[in-house]
């Protein structure tokens, strides 16, 4: 089955894109900041993550190819004529990139940077244009080795001459646009469509007047270098306390045998009901009884400074108890994933009684 998720960085509204086919994915634009999200999802969905893809060198965030490749060992793949060192491979136009039994084929689309890839499903239904090409607009061409003449040429010849019914996936988007479609810029891009020639669009760009982007000083080196950081204090922190699991939704767990072992001194609070907590079903050793609705009230009853395990019937409510934690401030809290049901399952010892 075809997998396509579209995922998207508040921060720089930056859209990275998962592919997935036969089990193999591909990621396109990965944004450093959620490389963890992002192998979270690719787990999820029962994935194997064989590759990243530039569109560009980016100059308004660091990608995320290196620390996926550390996370998941995907090779990390970009243009040539990008500049950048320390990717698995350099990509020239026409190349193919294949995943499960689909592929993207390379188009060269410079005039942004010299480095501008597009990728092409195979079946043409599906095109990323990175900045290339936005809905409604395209990236700009005052640096970088950005050209109007270049990038005109460029989208009209190897992304607008797709069928018209193609769907354009872009770069960004900061009004929260998703997708648009080759016959859809051709009649409404005010830059690129309709009867703009090459002298338009050229006089349009030359006269766009915009700041650079703020983290361009960072974002540029890093990313010639495949996002690898020269610091490891750069790198995302990752819990000490017990061996977690980080989940899409945004929240560490850990597995019950995780639990079970783990020597580190927990607060494990069980946020069912106090009927729940007493009742046949048990409850872990050492839990403390915090309803999930008193918890807000009754957080003074924490300890900040310990690690907490949120703990529930099923790990639905604990997930939301998770949530409200980190919330209100407590750092090291994770979900017992499956909650008593999976303990039970596996066999784990339980008390019962109030």
């Amino acid at each position: 089955m075809f997998v396509l998720r579209q995922l998207f960085d508040p921060q720089t509204s930056t859209y990275s894109y998962l592919l997935g086919d036969g089990g193999e994915a591909l990621l396109i634009d990965p944004v450093f900041e959620h490389a963890r999200r992002d192998a979270a999802l690719v787990h999820e969905l029962g994935l194997r993550l064989v590759a990243t893809l530039e569109t560009h060198v980016h100059a308004d965030h660091v990608t995320g190819a290196w620390l996926l490749q550390q996370r998941c060992g995907s090779r990390i793949l970009l243009a040539r004529a990008g500049g950048a060192q320390g990717a698995d491979r350099l990509l020239d136009a026409g190349d193919r990139i294949e995943f499960g039994a689909r592929h993207l084929e390379a188009r060269a689309t410079p005039g942004h940077t010299d480095g501008c890839m597009s990728y092409v499903l195979d079946d043409r239904s599906l095109a990323f244009t990175g900045d290339s090409l936005l809905i409604r607009g395209c990236g700009r061409t005052d640096f970088q080795q950005g050209s109007p003449q270049r990038l005109f040429r460029s989208v009209r010849e190897q992304i607008l001459s797709l069928p018209p019914d193609c769907l354009l996936y872009p770069g960004h988007d900061y009004r929260g646009l998703t997708v648009t479609s080759v016959a859809e810029e051709l009649r409404y891009n005010p830059r690129l469509g309709g009867d703009a020639n090459e002298s338009d669009f050229a006089g349009y760009m030359n006269n766009l007047g915009l700041p650079h982007p703020k983290r361009m000083d960072i974002a540029v080196p890093a990313n010639l270098e495949c996002g690898r950081p020269r610091d490891d204090a750069a790198l995302p922190p990752e819990p000490q306390w017990a061996a977690l699991n980080y989940t899409f939704g945004g929240i560490w767990e850990i597995e019950p045998h995780a639990l079970a072992e783990c020597a580190a001194p927990l607060q494990i609070v069980d946020v069912r009901e106090a009927s729940e907590y007493g009742d046949a079903e048990g409850h872990l050793r050492g839990a403390v009884s915090l309803p999930l609705a008193q918890l807000t009230q009754r957080l003074g009853e924490l300890d900040r400074a310990r690690p907490l395990v949120a703990v529930c019937r099923s790990g639905t409510r604990s997930a939301q108890a998770v949530v409200m934690l980190n919330q209100a401030g407590f750092g090291a809290t994770a979900n017992l994933a499956g909650g008593m049901l999976r303990w039970h399952a596996l066999g784990l010892p339980v008390e019962r009684g109030a």
